[in-house]
């Protein structure tokens, strides 16, 4: 008898720090890798850093592009601007302008191999 009273005051002694410190490890556990833990705020912050980096890279294109497009305004026209839109859209090229073909399989850069016909 003395036993099983001595088991059950041990076992309430036990009882709550361990179902304590159970519900205290649920909740780091969370805090942790839960939907808003550390590790989600910290996948976030990466994806918030990747996007700001592309945000940038978009507005210097887009920038580049009014100032091209600014060129090509009513108001100010840079007919050296339109020259060089009309002969890419156009595939036109100056009676001055000197053309070099390369094959297609070469790489820009490398020596030019000569077209076998």
């Amino acid at each position: 008898m003395d036993l099983r009273r001595d088991i059950k005051r041990r076992l309430a002694q036990v009882t709550w720090p361990m179902l304590g410190a159970c519900l205290a490890g649920y909740f780091v556990y969370h805090a942790v890798q839960g939907d808003r833990g550390i590790v989600a705020w910290m996948q976030l912050n990466q994806q918030i850093r990747v996007a700001e980096d592309e945000l940038a890279k978009t507005d210097t294109e887009r920038q580049e592009m009014e100032q091209r497009v600014a060129l090509l305004s009513n108001t100010s026209l840079d007919l050296d601007m339109l020259e060089e839109r009309a002969r890419v859209m156009l595939n036109f090229a100056h009676p001055d302008d000197l053309v070099i073909f390369y094959n297609a399989q070469q790489t820009p850069g490398t020596a030019p191999q000569p077209a076998l016909n």
